[in-house]
């Protein structure tokens, strides 16, 4: 194992969750940056990339499932937008930091000289990472356990998103305008991903049938969509 920043036993208690494999953890909280190191190294570490993946979608069916069984006179399109305000990458670094995330993180040394415990890009896929590798462990009762985490971190930022008067991320937006016309296709494309492992920059277009609406540069794909979307939102007078 991997000698970690921080003790691992202080996170499960963060966490609520004790592991029965905690190499799941550790592999969670190992960045992409570290791994190729130890690559270069001729030496095996998989990194968090693939439990982000996996946690990305635990994250969206738990909130899904809470704000549709709790919100109950809330359209579709309006259960959309609060989602998509909890499951953004701004919430989730939120919920990272909270949790002190950051500290137990194992970075390569470039990323660690450009202060990538603090990247909020790194953050949310890390916190993604953590939540699909109790997913993972706990089995059966894998959702349950953590549904039991993330839960009140969700509910207090619906919470505070809803007393700040229910502020809406712009690609949520722009879906919203865009639907109103049957048949229209909205996509966001990378057209160009730049930099080191450790300070990449990626530039997304929003395209409406084809056609560039929007363009956005980012330290992270949602970044640079949300830029996009922002972009072209200036178009719909918005």
């Amino acid at each position: 194992m991997a000698e970690l920043p921080y003790d691992m036993r202080e996170l499960q208690k963060v966490l609520g969750y004790e592991y029965n494999d905690i190499s799941l953890l550790e592999k969670a909280l190992t960045h992409s940056s570290y791994s190729n190191e130890l690559r270069l190294r001729h030496k095996e570490s998989e990194c968090n990339e693939r439990l982000e993946f996996l946690g990305d979608s635990v994250l969206s069916i738990i909130v899904s499932e809470y704000l549709f069984s709790h919100y109950t006179q809330r359209p579709e399109g309006e259960l959309t937008r609060m989602r998509a305000e909890v499951v953004c990458e701004k919430a989730l670094s939120k919920f990272a930091q909270k949790i002190e995330l950051g500290n137990y993180l194992l970075l390569g040394h470039g990323e660690e000289k450009n202060h990538g415990r603090e990247r909020k890009s790194i953050l949310a896929d890390a916190f993604e990472a953590v939540l699909a590798s109790i997913y993972l462990d706990a089995g059966k009762a894998g959702k349950k356990m953590v549904a039991r985490f993330l839960l009140p971190l969700i509910i207090e930022e619906l919470e505070s998103a809803e007393s700040d008067g229910h502020s809406k991320d712009n690609k949520t937006l722009l879906q919203q305008i865009v639907q109103q016309v049957e048949g229209e296709v909205l996509e966001y494309v990378t057209v160009d991903e730049s930099g080191p492992d450790h300070q990449k920059s990626f530039t997304v277009e929003a395209r409406l049938n084809s056609n560039v609406i929007g363009r956005g540069v980012g330290a992270s794909k949602r970044e640079a969509e949300q830029n996009a979307a922002s972009e072209a939102l200036k178009l719909f007078g918005e």
